[in-house]
């Protein structure tokens, strides 16, 4: 991609600031969708909550990567909790793609933040895009959230939506959490640790956004998880090797239903999902395996 204009929401979060150091890097102009007045040259104000968008400022613009959205685990999940995470990307969503929509010159390609949430529990089965949505909170959230592309699809951009599985970092996500407590020696399998987790390395995650902006033919649903998703407990096992600690606890999940409530259920729930597009599209993963993923986090 020769050097662009491009915008970015949930630019501060762990996805999104690697993702802007990563395009900062090769040259690329990234403005930043902020939720307050912008006070900075290479700021945009919006407000999700309102749907509002200071469209003004994403004139010029080659590409919108929206990423923002209430974390799905940051807290217990209540009814008003469940409409954070719901509205946050609904609406917010529909505010971006009404924004880009109404420019006289929108942007080539609008790539959208999804998750493989969208296909439930899928147990010993490998899906890929083809699969229809699951059953449940988040299946609906994903359907509706990708759905408030609408008006972009409509007004001819490219609009393609990143379904995210776990994305393995030192710092924040999932795997931020589970580092200190297996270098404590305090980790250990979750329920009976046969559940598959759909994992992929930050760096392959950044990669592969990149790759979906580079490619012409990539639109729709894209999942972004790495090659080979493994079980709770191989990645269990994995984390014993990397890091040199036992892990001889388990989480009940009995336990963590009374701790998690209704999460519980995504937390024990088993997703194989596998990168059909990226794979067919010719992207390459740096870190496709497990262990190479966990060390490529802690260096």
């Amino acid at each position: 991609m020769p050097p662009s204009r491009i915008a970015v929401s949930g630019s501060t979060g762990l996805i999104g600031a690697a993702l802007v150091r990563s395009l900062r890097t090769d040259g690329h102009e990234v403005v930043r969708l902020v939720r307050r007045p912008a006070a900075a040259g290479d700021e945009v104000e919006w407000d999700p909550k309102r749907r509002y968008v200071d469209a003004a400022g994403l004139v010029g613009c080659d590409a919108v990567v929206h990423l923002a959205g209430a974390g799905v685990g940051d807290h217990r999940w209540t009814e008003a909790y469940k409409r954070e995470i719901r509205d946050s990307r609904v609406d917010g969503t529909a505010a971006i793609a009404e924004a880009v929509a109404s420019l006289d010159t929108p942007p080539k390609v609008l790539l959208s933040g999804s998750a493989v949430g969208y296909y439930g529990d899928t147990g010993d089965r490998a899906v890929d895009e083809g699969a229809p949505p699951g059953e449940g909170f988040l299946p609906s959230v994903c359907v509706e959230w990708e759905g408030a592309t609408a008006p972009a699809e409509e007004a001819g951009i490219r609009t393609a939506h990143a379904r995210t599985g776990l994305v393995v970092a030192r710092k924040g996500g999932a795997w931020g959490r589970l580092f200190p407590l297996f270098r404590a020696g305090l980790g250990g399998r979750m329920g009976n640790g046969r559940q598959y987790w759909s994992f992929i390395a930050l760096h392959d995650h950044v990669g592969a956004l990149r790759h979906i902006l580079d490619t012409e033919t990539l639109s729709g649903p894209v999942n972004l998880t790495g090659p080979a998703p493994v079980t709770n407990g191989e990645v269990t096992a994995a984390m014993g090797r990397v890091l040199h600690r036992p892990t001889l606890f388990t989480a009940p999940a009995p336990a963590l239903r009374i701790a998690l409530g209704e999460f519980a259920g995504d937390v024990l729930g088993s997703q194989r999902v596998l990168p059909g597009r990226l794979l067919d599209s010719g992207f390459t993963f740096a870190f496709p395996g497990i262990d190479a993923a966990l060390r490529a986090a802690l260096r």
